[in-house]
């Protein structure tokens, strides 16, 4: 056993570039797991970083100084974040509130239908089942429901951290963008010297989660707004809550889609009933849907869509469950990360060549 090991690791990281990056991917794994709650602001301003880098050097490459670049593309990129807010905030929160209002009622209806199958179709479903099956429901709604009571209480903290993050992410995006080449430096000099298999994996990886953090916010905005439009024009209730949440559905491929499809159907089934308005609705939804997985996604992650699905279900499974949110919303990157690792300590040959 111990000889099989030994063997599989001469073989595998008998390089010292191998095992540094194995090392350093060990270690950035851990201090995320250890204090990624804390690192939070600084994850945000990555992200909004990696997003505004393309204007900034653009507005470089024209004459205009780093700073000045830095400076404009950030003002301009938050006023349309706070103008968009003060837009969609009042409809998206009166929606909410109309729709939890409804809900009650759209779950009376429900129990009626359930209610009344017994009568439609007696040799098949019992009265006992349904009355059992519905206490159950039931009961699991108000434990639900107390738990999203006590969710909201104890995130009122969260507010006060949201005005310290108003604060300190444009602060910090600020100075990542005009300061970029001094913090590429700077971590230049702390990685070890046996370190061309990381410099190279690197820039393969900084390159994708630069693309794909421009196209997954380029997909949002797209999914989102046509969404919305297709619902509006279909007269559909809540259709720009509904349509936000398609929109910020695709950050979980596939489970997301999923997911968002319950309540969609839920409100239109309950507004239309099964009529013909109702299947345009779904049909209109599925084409929506069928476009972004086949067209969309395509296009804007040609190098993330070569990985299977299964594998992108089980990157988001996994790293969601270690990182949360940003887990999931990096779920597709990171396994990118983890299959360029497995072909470069499966092809050490490859990068040997290239010393």
């Amino acid at each position: 056993m111990f000889t099989v090991l030994g063997d599989w690791y001469k073989r595998k990281f008998s390089d010292p570039n191998a095992l540094m990056l194995l090392l350093l991917i060990l270690f950035s794994a851990l201090m995320m797991y250890l204090l990624g709650n804390i690192l939070m602001p600084v994850l945000v301003a990555v992200v909004i970083a990696y997003l505004l880098d393309v204007p900034v050097t653009k507005l470089q490459n024209l004459g205009v100084g780093r700073v000045l670049s830095t400076t404009f593309v950030i003002v301009v990129f938050f006023f349309i974040c706070f103008i968009t807010t003060v837009s969609l905030l009042p409809v998206i929160s009166k929606q909410s509130v109309n729709l939890a209002k409804e809900i009650p009622v759209i779950w009376d209806s429900a129990q009626q239908w359930i209610a009344s199958l017994p009568e439609k179709y007696p040799n098949t479903i019992e009265v006992s089942y349904i009355n059992s099956a519905m206490a159950g429901i039931n009961e699991k709604l108000v434990d639900f429901g107390e738990t999203i009571v006590s969710v909201s209480f104890s995130s009122l903290g969260t507010v006060a951290a949201l005005f310290i993050y108003m604060i300190l992410v444009p602060l910090m995006v600020f100075f990542m963008l005009s300061d970029k080449q001094t913090f590429v430096d700077g971590i230049s000099r702390i990685l070890p010297k046996e370190r061309r298999l990381i410099t190279q994996v690197g820039e393969e990886m900084n390159t994708q989660i630069a693309n794909y953090i421009r196209g997954k916010v380029i997909e949002i905005l797209i999914v989102g707004t046509v969404t919305t439009i297709a619902f509006s024009i279909l007269e559909l209730r809540f259709a720009v809550l509904l349509g936000v949440l398609v929109g910020l559905s695709v950050l979980i491929p596939f489970i997301g889609a999923a997911a968002v499809t319950v309540p969609v159907a839920i409100v239109g089934l309950f507004q239309f009933g099964l009529s013909a308005e109702f299947g345009w609705l779904m049909v209109v939804y599925l084409v929506i849907q069928a476009l972004d997985g086949n067209l969309l996604v395509p296009l804007l992650f040609s190098e993330a869509v070569s990985l299977h699905p299964l594998y992108i279900i089980i990157a988001v499974l996994l790293f969601g469950g270690l990182w949360g949110f940003w887990g999931v919303f990096f779920a597709i990157p990171l396994a990118t990360l983890v299959k360029a690792l497995i072909t470069a300590w499966s092809s050490p040959e490859i990068y040997t060549s290239q010393a």
